[in-house]
């Protein structure tokens, strides 16, 4: 098995056209989900009601491989790739019954929530360490 934080899941009937092929946006939100089951798995939350800071996406990517289709069974590899001072870049293979579908990135800065806009500010130094231990990666 890769490093990385493993999150498993199945195509749903609304994620797919009439063929039953995954429509190529559902990639994005499967690294999204992926990302924040990572999160949970790390203690902490991308996200909560009243919070100062925020992980607003800055850069995305996904290279197509092979489709999934409706019902596959599919694993997400998450890895803490490449972090900054404020951002953090993850990399992201998905597989299913060992296969290659595709892998991409995603990039999130940290930023303070502000009324008209967000501001990228310093990750506290907690969070990382935390995920590249959920991840099973080291420092």
């Amino acid at each position: 098995m890769p490093e990385g934080f493993h999150y498993q899941r199945h195509v749903k009937f609304y994620e797919t056209d009439l063929a039953g092929v995954v429509h190529f946006s559902n990639y994005f939100r499967y690294m999204e989900e992926a990302e924040h089951a990572l999160w949970r798995a790390a203690g902490l939350s991308v996200d909560r009601a009243g919070a100062e800071l925020g992980w607003p996406r800055v850069s995305v990517k996904f290279d197509y491989r092979s489709p999934l289709f409706f019902e596959d069974e599919f694993v997400i590899v998450v890895r803490i790739d490449t972090v900054t001072t404020r951002t953090i870049q993850y990399a992201f293979t998905i597989t299913r019954s060992g296969k290659p579908i595709g892998s991409g990135s995603m990039t999130t800065a940290c930023a303070v929530r502000q009324p008209e806009a967000m501001r990228a500010v310093e990750i506290p130094p907690d969070i990382v360490p935390k995920l590249r231990a959920a991840a099973g990666q080291s420092d």
